[in-house]
């Protein structure tokens, strides 16, 4: 968006802060198993520094993380391997407590070797064990900086000859537990399985009793020790499940006599208990811990559904200490963060909030817990404003809130945002600013299924569009304010000012969310709505999925774990993270759900698709980022294959919040961001960006040619944010498409008139439909050029389609921002030319 300048400065000092390079290459008698696979890690300091860099075989590359603890490194072999010695040739950042670990299927991981007090240079270190995968799982740095490997190296053999081997890790600590009964609330059975030797469980006096432990995950299960307290076990046996209901007998023991014991055994389970039988003394039965050991054995195990939400995710409630520091912790981290690493999703369980103010920054999202959003309530504000750029807010990117009640304590929340960030499915009870402190410059924005009880201020803000909600009143604008199903909405001015609207949206589903059911996580996914208008809660139509029906993916999760998840019919829940993929993931399952919590973030390496979706009904993507990798994509996103035309227009794939960004944080290279083959898809709000600032930036480097391409009929756009390509933006080629709201600016650095006039025409159109196209129909639309490379360009047009009774386009604009480029007309040949300097709109209520 416009005055970007000190963004662009900012990145260029972030990348300016290195380390000083004094380096002693490794040298190997042999060459490594890693070098040239694929890598990933828990953070990258910047673009010049990924994962893939230590594992290059270049001792003059490296990776460097961000500069916390813990992070890591991973490399995946392609093929399970007998691990023999691992060599770490450290930077100047380098670790000083870490571990190498190993894992079959990139979840579950086994310690190979623990180091304390290391001294950076090259550790060379003798292992043994078994996996696939191999990761330095860093502890405790050595310096102010992250860690930095300039290479990660790791030996043995492939094949089949290793012997499966048995983890010294202690699968089961920390894990949830349960138990048929608990002594009082001082034995829980949490105690047995926590790693402290001084806590225990105790169950009542009676037989039988059990406690069991939940790993996560099925994982082959080879060693248990047992520390019994005084009341022991006589006998009692050691069982697995895969669902923890059906059990199956790893161990029976007779005569034990209490005390610390090991037993081997041999088998597979999600879930381990031990299961007493008859005890030795005349109370119940007492663990002081219980350690489950996992192995290494040739089968990859299913993958599971459920477990924890992981790191990044912060599950708060109105009791948790310190609550207002945790979202000052995070805001101050990410503020200013705009092409960091840092992922973050606040879940607030349902209640009562007083006196909070979570600001948010990049990559931050905030949502309640409730199945409705007046089950959490905050007696405070949710705000986002622009004090880092300078009170700019036409760079607040990439966060969201959701589901949640909020009664600003001014009685007016501000929420001054650009693209890439939706306010969806919040009760205001007040009045809600969405310009910056000072009413700088803003450029969002979207809402929907939302109700403000007081008036929506835009002030400043260029564009905005509202879907399904109700507001207390509305005031001005700048340019292109649409509603569509808004009560209390302005009438439609746009003759003579900013507002389109029209009363009832004609498809809508709302994006499936958490919540909370008693205890469970479940994911509610909301009903298809026609000319819907207002809110649809309370009282939600739609289907509620338990969580182990999804795989939870974490990062350094690999894309065949993801598939082969949704080979076996689960859903997938990315949390918040960074996520490497070197295949494409493939959605084939029917009403299968997609949905990313606090901007998860997908990278296709090596030129691989992010991303495909069968031609198959229901599919839901919602909340997440496709970053474009290095190497070009030849499509980021595709939904349905080439010549889909099953119908699916009882139950349409839905496309909200998922968002593609090619270049700005590194290079990165794409010919189609999102291609639309399916018919009956609904995109409901995506910004597709080809980055104008940050790094990774120029004509060549991040070059992108399409934003969005549809080819499916009857495809429905309601929010459509799409910026910069370097040919159109938008090519539908469907019949009876149809967009309602569509935000747009040409691409910054086009070099001169040539390089962007094809056909005789000066300029790719922003929004073209194709001359085949017979029916088609758009409301509120607007394109803005800024040709700051080359001033002089005159754009033929904004907008072009077909001269056809069955294409009708409503309320449509073009702006010069600040006389750098001109547009001649606005649709085809018709339209006024651009004001010059002036950055006034040139407008058409109806074409043709």
């Amino acid at each position: 968006m416009r005055l970007r300048t000190l963004g662009v400065a900012l990145a260029a000092m972030a990348a300016l802060i290195t380390l000083p390079v004094t380096h002693s290459p490794a040298a190997a008698a042999e060459t490594p198993l890693s070098q040239g696979r694929t890598a990933t890690s828990s953070s990258e300091e910047n673009a010049a520094t990924p994962a893939t860099a230590a594992v290059d075989g270049n001792t003059g590359t490296r990776w460097s993380s961000a500069a916390s603890d813990t992070q890591w490194l991973q490399v995946d072999l392609g093929t399970s391997a007998s691990i023999t010695q691992v060599a770490l040739d450290w930077e100047t950042a380098y670790g000083s407590d870490y571990k190498i670990q190993v894992s079959q299927n990139g979840s579950n991981w086994t310690d190979l070797k623990s180091v304390t007090g290391g001294d950076g240079g090259i550790d060379t270190l003798d292992v043994s064990g078994q996996g696939r995968y191999v990761r330095m799982y860093g502890i405790h740095r050595a310096t102010q900086w992250g860690y930095s490997l300039w290479e990660f190296q790791v030996f043995g053999t492939t094949g089949g000859g290793a012997a499966p081997t048995c983890g010294t890790a202690n699968a089961a600590q920390g894990r949830p537990a349960a138990a048929s009964s608990t002594e009082n609330a001082g034995t829980p059975a949490s105690a047995a399985f926590d790693g402290d030797a001084g806590t225990r469980w105790s169950s009542q006096f009676s037989d039988p009793q059990w406690v069991r432990v939940d790993l996560g995950s099925v994982q082959d299960i080879c060693k248990v020790d047992l520390s019994w307290e005084a009341a022991y076990a006589k006998e009692f046996q050691i069982q697995a499940s895969t669902d923890g209901q059906n059990w199956t007998t790893l161990k029976s023991v007779t005569g034990a006599t209490g005390g610390s014991a090991s037993y081997d055994v041999s088998g597979s389970g999600r879930y381990v208990r031990v299961y007493g039988t008859v005890r030795g003394s005349a109370y119940g039965y007492s663990l002081w811990e219980a350690a489950v050991h996992t192995g290494s054995g040739g089968t990859t195990p299913p993958v599971e559904g459920g477990g924890d939400l992981g790191p990044n995710v912060i599950v708060v409630d109105p009791s948790t200490p310190n609550l207002q520091q945790k979202f000052d912790q995070v805001f101050a981290q990410q503020e200013s963060s705009q092409f960091g690493s840092g992922r973050y999703q606040f879940l607030l369980k349902p209640g009562t909030y007083n006196g909070i103010n979570a600001q948010l920054g990049f990559y931050t999202s905030i949502s309640g817990l409730g199945l409705n959003p007046d089950d959490t309530q905050i007696n405070g504000d949710i705000t986002v404003d622009a004090g880092w750029f300078n009170g700019n807010a036409t760079q607040n990117f990439w966060r969201s809130a959701e589901n949640l009640a909020i009664r600003p304590v001014s009685g007016d929340d501000r929420w001054a945002v650009a693209q890439a960030a939706p306010f969806r499915r919040i009760h205001v009870q007040g009045g809600l600013n969405l310009a910056p402190n000072g009413y700088g410059w803003a450029s969002g924005g979207y809402i929907a299924d939302s109700k403000i009880d007081g008036t929506v201020g835009p002030y400043s803000q260029q564009q905005w569009y509202t879907r399904d909600s109700s507001v207390g009143g509305w005031t001005n604008g700048v340019w292109n304010m649409t509603f569509t199903g808004v009560q209390g909405a302005p009438a439609t001015n746009f003759d003579s000012g900013p507002y389109t609207t029209l009363d009832t949206t004609p498809i809508s589903r709302e994006k499936p969310f958490l919540y909370l059911d008693g205890s469970a996580y479940k994911v509610f996914v909301p009903a298809k709505r026609t000319n819907a208008r207002g809110v649809s809660w309370p009282g939600d139509a739609g289907t509620s999925l338990p969580l182990d029906q999804f795989y939870v993916v974490k990062p350094g999760a690999t894309a065949a774990t993801i598939n082969a998840a949704l080979a076996q019919g689960l859903n997938l829940l990315f949390t918040p993270g960074v996520y490497h993929l070197d295949r494409t993931i493939d959605v084939t399952r029917a009403d299968t759900v997609v949905l990313g919590l606090g901007l998860a973030t997908l990278v296709p390496d090596n030129g691989v698709d992010a991303m495909h979706v069968a031609d198959v009904d229901g599919v839901r993507l919602a909340g997440f980022l496709i970053d474009a990798g290095a190497t070009n994509s030849d499509t980021l996103l595709q939904i349905g294959p080439a010549g889909a035309s099953a119908d699916h227009a009882a139950n349409p794939t839905t496309m909200q919040d998922v968002f593609i960004r090619i270049g700005g944080a590194g290079p990165g290279l794409a010919t189609n961001s999102v291609v639309v083959n399916s018919d009956d898809v609904v995109i409901d709000h995506t910004w597709i960006w080809r980055a104008d600032h940050g790094d990774g930036v120029g004509w060549d480097t991040n070059r992108a040619d399409y934003g969005l391409r549809v080819n499916g009929d009857d495809v429905l756009a309601t929010g459509l944010f799409v910026e910069h390509f370097t040919k159109y933006d938008v090519l539908w080629s469907g019949e009876r498409g149809r967009t309602i709201f569509f935000q747009n600016e040409k691409a910054y650095d086009a070099p001169d008139a040539a390089a962007i006039t094809h056909d005789g025409i000066v300029g790719y159109a922003a929004y073209k439909v194709a001359d085949t196209v017979n029916v088609h129909e758009a409301w509120g639309l607007g394109s803005y050029c800024n040709y700051t490379a080359d001033p002089t360009i005159v754009q033929a047009h904004g907008f072009q389609v077909p001269v056809k009774t069955g294409i009708q386009m409503h309320d449509i604009l073009v702006i010069s921002l600040g006389g750098k480029g001109q547009y001649a007309h606005v649709v085809n040949d018709a339209g006024a030319p651009t004001s010059g300097t002036g950055t006034v709109p040139s407008k058409l209520t109806q074409f043709p």
